[in-house]
C-alpha cells in the first residue's frame, strides 16, 4: 500500500514529473522519439517509481523486488528520463539518445539499468509479466508486477488471451495499467477500433476495474490503495485516462505529433511551453505516418 500523499509529497511528484517531460522534450531531435504518448505516461511512471514500487537502484537483482513492464515500448523516453530521475543511471547518459555508444534507443534496453525486458513490438509484456507473476506466486512471493499497456494496444489478441489466462491462474500480484491517451499511432482509437466500455470488458474476464485521472497523483494513489492484497486470486487493472502530448498545449491531443523530430530551436520553445510561457508556431514537419 502507497502511503497517503501530502500537499507537500504531490508538489514534488508533479515537479519531478515536469522534469521527466523537459527530459522527454530534449530527445525529441536530432532523429526525434515518440513525444506525444511518451508524455501521456510521464505521471503513472513516476508515480510507480517515487511512491509505490519496491524498485531501486540498490535492489535490481533482488528477488524481492517488485517489477514494472513497460509494454508500449515506444514510450521509452518517459521511462529513461524517470530512471535516470531516480538515481538508476546518471541523467547526463540521456544526451546520448540514438548515439551508436549508448543504449538509450526509442525501444526499452536491458543494458539500461531498471529495464526489465525489451519492447518495442505491441501485445506481448502482458505475457511475460504474467510469467514472472506466477513464478513470483508458485514461490510464495509477495512482489507486485505491473505492466503499463497502451490502449491502442488492447487490439492484440494476445491481450485478451492473456488477460483470459491472467485470471485462470489466479494471478492476485498482476496490475495492469493503461495509458488510456485516446490515440493509437495517428488515429484516435474509437475511429480505428473502438475500445470502449472498456471497464466492463476486464470485468468480464474477471479482473479487478478501476478508472482514474492518469495525471491525478492522488487519483493514482487512490486506486492503488484499493488494490486486492497481492496474495489475493484477482487480477487488477487500472484504466488511467490520459492526455497524448500532456503539458505541452501545442501539441496535446494532436495526431500529428505522434512521433516528433523537433529542431534545437523548437525544443527550447517546447522547454519554455511546458514552463508555462507563450511560443511561436512550431515549423517542423508533423509526421503522420511512420
Amino acid at each position: 500500500m502507497a502511503a497517503t500523499l501530502t500537499e507537500s509529497r504531490i508538489h514534488d511528484l508533479q515537479a519531478l514529473a515536469l522534469r521527466v517531460r523537459e527530459h522527454i522534450v530534449r530527445m525529441s531531435t536530432d532523429g526525434g522519439c515518440f513525444t506525444g504518448a511518451s508524455l501521456s505516461c510521464a505521471d503513472l511512471l513516476v508515480y510507480l517509481y517515487s511512491d509505490v514500487l519496491n524498485i531501486s537502484p540498490d535492489n535490481l537483482r533482488s528477488p524481492d523486488r517488485d517489477y514494472c513492464f513497460l509494454s508500449k515500448g515506444h514510450d521509452v523516453p518517459a521511462l529513461y528520463a524517470t530512471l535516470a530521475e531516480r538515481g538508476f543511471f546518471a541523467k547526463e547518459r540521456l544526451k546520448n539518445h540514438l548515439k551508436t555508444n549508448d543504449f538509450i534507443y526509442w525501444h526499452p534496453n536491458v543494458n539500461m539499468p531498471g529495464v526489465e525486458f525489451h519492447s518495442g513490438s505491441l501485445g506481448h509484456l502482458l505475457s511475460v509479466a504474467m510469467g514472472v507473476a506466477l513464478d513470483c506466486k508458485l514461490r510464495g512471493q509477495t512482489n507486485r508486477i505491473v505492466v503499463i499497456l497502451g490502449d491502442g494496444e488492447l487490439n492484440e489478441g494476445t491481450i485478451w488471451e492473456g488477460t483470459l489466462v491472467a485470471k485462470a491462474l489466479k494471478l492476485g500480484n498482476l496490475t495492469v495499467i493503461v495509458d488510456r491517451n485516446e490515440f493509437q499511432a495517428n488515429i484516435r482509437t474509437e475511429d480505428l477500433v473502438p475500445l470502449e466500455p472498456i471497464e466492463n470488458k476486464f470485468r468480464a474476464f474477471g479482473w479487478e476495474t478501476a478508472r482514474v485521472n492518469g495525471h491525478d497523483f492522488t487519483a493514482l494513489n487512490a486506486a492503488w490503495n484499493a488494490l486486492p492484497a497481492t496474495t489475493g486470486d484477482t487480477p487488477t487493472v487500472i484504466i488511467a485516462d490520459t492526455v497524448r502530448g500532456k503539458g505541452i498545449p501545442s501539441i496535446e491531443r494532436r495526431a500529428d505529433r505522434w512521433f516528433c523530430n523537433f529542431s534545437h530551436d523548437e525544443v527550447k520553445m517546447l522547454v519554455q511551453e511546458l514552463h508555462g510561457e507563450a511560443i511561436g508556431e512550431l515549423t517542423s514537419e508533423a509526421l503522420h505516418v511512420r
